[in-house]
């Protein structure tokens, strides 16, 4: 009786849509350019492209996407390989890391090259295959793999580079890089050096590359769509109305990169006009490369504006419409090249107009475009230096006061910059920094990024890591900016500096007022509403993330997920915070998974929840179960009671209170254990 009473209780309660599980990964890597397609089996197509991994079935043609969340052990691969004798394919990454994967989809990492010190260049340049041996040509000689017992069996340290590899039935030869052949009896103790010697020549067909696989596929590979993005740069990412914007900057590294505006939403991704044909303005080789930043008109979200190494480029429904350079609008070149229109900051204000940010040319630093066409030049002789801009303007954002804030990340002159549109004036320019005690901090390097919190406080990533001006010296002229300090509780009433000596990329503020800032080379911090608590800190090596440079972040504040963009391409986390709710409304409320279903081990996740709104689970007779506070508008359960063990099975109330003292009952969760 009490099982078909809970039944028909589950069978009308409102359920929420399908949304992913909190503290999940995701990866949204290429596979748009092949590279490497090798058979294996009768009807598999492993195939290797944009240096990610996929597999084609050729009965039923089905597509398997192969990453880091999913089963891979690392990320960037750079050369693939079947074993016909071992039946496993061998996935070797740019870092000499490897895996082995059977047909099955089984995945066994071989990692000992990876995570061997020494001196000598590592890198496979080839593979050669010979019955249950892969025989790999490095930087520094040759190693050889059992593919059938999953190890190293054997590495010949010559101090070469050895490109290609080859053998007969007595004798290996390898080519090095210098086109020098070097020859070993495989009877002998190859290990030894001294066993190899200088050959001139090494029988016909020895080195050959079996092509045989590529020349038969590739007209099937290239009607394939696994899904994904086309390239793995993000070098800028902008989230609006749920829809993620990137471009794929210049990976901080003076990179020619493509051109590319790439669009996710929901589960598809949409590529805009990649080519100039037809486009006025356009005819110099150095025309499409490198865009820096982009942002969607607030009024029209089909009307987009991306910013570049050579121009603005203007959108419309997936087109591209026109192209503002020299030529026809009042951009600069750029002092150092004239092929430059350098546009390093775009940016709409709320009513509308854009603004550009230039740097390294002589007169117009900022630049507005108002939205009947006109454009307006807003020098700053702030900005100027010896007859120029700053060389590095970027990372522009408009607060919520409509304040323009910004960065110059050159090594001549590191600083950030606060200009007001109504005055037009700068009216904060900080290029040294001097604490809130009046000791002076490190000297500002390399400042990236700037943010605003939902305080209303301003956050500026260097390579320092990050400083802090309170909002209660916001809009008024600054000489100083706060690195947070952080109290080491132990006892010595000592603090230290929030991620002091971090170079810090980007940052982002997700609902719960949590800062998640990346780095180049530490990966991803995340720190706590209040600046004290690290929370996570994910890196390569101890998460999915691809690589630990991170180039940009951006936060679907709807639903929690987290983007992050690599060096090597793109990957998300769900996180346990979302926007909170203006009102708290209990139709707009709801738990997931609902029911929760035996052998559910995730954690149930309540979202349209006040900001730090207090959140108590009950049973049906008022017995408290669990308690806490909500992450901006999400509040999260592991279905367990204050014991720490999984409740029975049963109807749950989620009751929740607003900051200012309203109780009530928002939505239930059915618990079938």
């Amino acid at each position: 009786m009490i099982v078909a009473a809970l039944s028909f209780i589950i069978c009308h309660l409102s359920f929420s849509p399908a949304l992913a599980q909190v503290d999940t990964w995701k990866a949204y890597m290429s596979y748009y350019e092949p590279q490497q397609i090798v058979k294996a089996g009768s009807h598999t197509l492993f195939v290797r492209a944009s240096n990610s991994l996929y597999s084609y079935n050729l009965n039923d043609e089905s597509i398997t996407t192969y990453d880091k969340v999913n089963s891979l052990s690392d990320t960037y691969i750079s050369l693939i390989g079947w074993n016909q004798t071992a039946q496993r394919l061998l996935i070797v990454y740019s870092n000499s890391n490897f895996d082995l994967m059977d047909l099955s989809g089984n995945v066994t990492n071989l990692s000992a090259l990876y995570s061997k010190s020494m001196t000598q260049d590592k890198t496979v340049n080839s593979i050669y295959m010979s019955g249950i041996y892969a025989y790999l040509a490095t930087g520094f000689g040759a190693v050889k793999v059992n593919l059938q017992r999953a190890e190293i069996a054997e590495s010949y340290i010559l101090d070469q580079n050895i490109t290609a590899i080859g053998s007969d039935q007595t004798t290996l030869y390898l080519r090095t890089s210098t086109g020098t052949i070097l020859s070993g009896l495989l009877s002998k103790n190859l290990i030894d050096p001294h066993n190899w010697s200088q050959t001139g020549t090494a029988p016909a067909g020895t080195f050959t590359t079996d092509l045989s696989d590529w020349n038969q596929y590739i007209s099937t590979v290239r009607t394939l769509q696994p899904g994904g993005p086309r390239y793995n740069n993000f070098g800028f990412m902008r989230m609006k109305n749920g829809v993620l914007y990137t471009v794929g900057g210049d990976g901080f590294g003076n990179l020619i990169l493509p051109a590319t505006v790439q669009i996710k939403q929901d589960d598809e991704w949409v590529f805009l006009q990649d080519d100039m044909t037809g486009v006025e303005g356009t005819g110099n080789d150095w025309t499409f490369v490198n865009m820096y930043a982009l942002d969607v008109d607030p009024f029209d979200s089909k009307h987009i504006f991306a910013g570049g190494r050579t121009g603005l480029f203007e959108y419309y429904d997936g087109e591209l419409v026109k192209y503002y350079n020299k030529d026809n609008s009042i951009l600069k070149t750029a002092t150092t090249s004239n092929k430059y229109v350098i546009t390093n900051g775009v940016t709409f204000d709320s009513n509308g107009n854009l603004w550009i940010i230039q740097g390294d040319v002589t007169v117009n630093s900022i630049i507005e475009i108002k939205k009947d066409g006109q454009w307006i030049n807003h020098p700053q002789q702030v900005l100027i230096e010896n007859g120029e801009s700053l060389p590095k303007l970027g990372g522009m954002i408009f607060d919520s006061r409509g304040l323009m804030w910004f960065v110059n990340s050159h090594w001549g002159k590191p600083s950030f910059y606060c200009y007001n549109p109504a005055t037009d004036s700068i009216v904060c320019a900080v290029t040294h920094l001097v604490n809130q005690d009046g000791t002076s901090a490190p000297e500002m390097y390399n400042p990236k990024c700037v943010v605003e919190d939902l305080g209303g406080n301003i956050w500026i990533g260097t390579a320092n890591g990050p400083y802090l001006i309170e909002s209660e010296r916001v809009g008024v002229q600054v000489d100083y900016a706060t690195q947070v300090k952080v109290p080491r509780n132990d006892g010595t009433n000592l603090a230290d500096y929030l991620l002091a000596g971090v170079d810090v990329s980007a940052i982002a503020i997700d609902g719960g007022n949590r800062k998640w800032f990346g780095t180049l080379g530490s990966g991803v911090y995340l720190i706590s509403d209040d600046n004290i608590e690290q929370v996570y800190h994910f890196t390569s090596e101890n998460s999915p993330l691809p690589s630990n440079i991170i180039e940009s972040i951006a936060i679907n504040q709807q639903t929690g997920e987290v983007f992050f963009g690599t060096d090597q391409g793109l990957c998300s986390y769900m996180s346990n915070a979302t926007e909170a709710a203006i009102e708290m409304v209990s139709d707009d409320v709801y738990a997931y998974p609902n029911p929760v279903v035996s052998g559910y081990e995730g954690q149930i996740t309540v979202v349209g929840l006040s900001r730090d709104a207090d959140v108590k689970i009950l049973s049906t007779n008022g017995q408290l179960v669990a308690q806490g506070r909500s992450n901006g508008g999400m509040f999260t359960w592991n279905g367990r009671n204050q014991q720490g063990r999984l409740v029975a099975s049963g109807i749950y109330m989620v009751c929740a209170a607003t900051s200012e003292g309203k109780k009530g009952v928002v939505c239930k969760i059915a618990v079938v254990n």
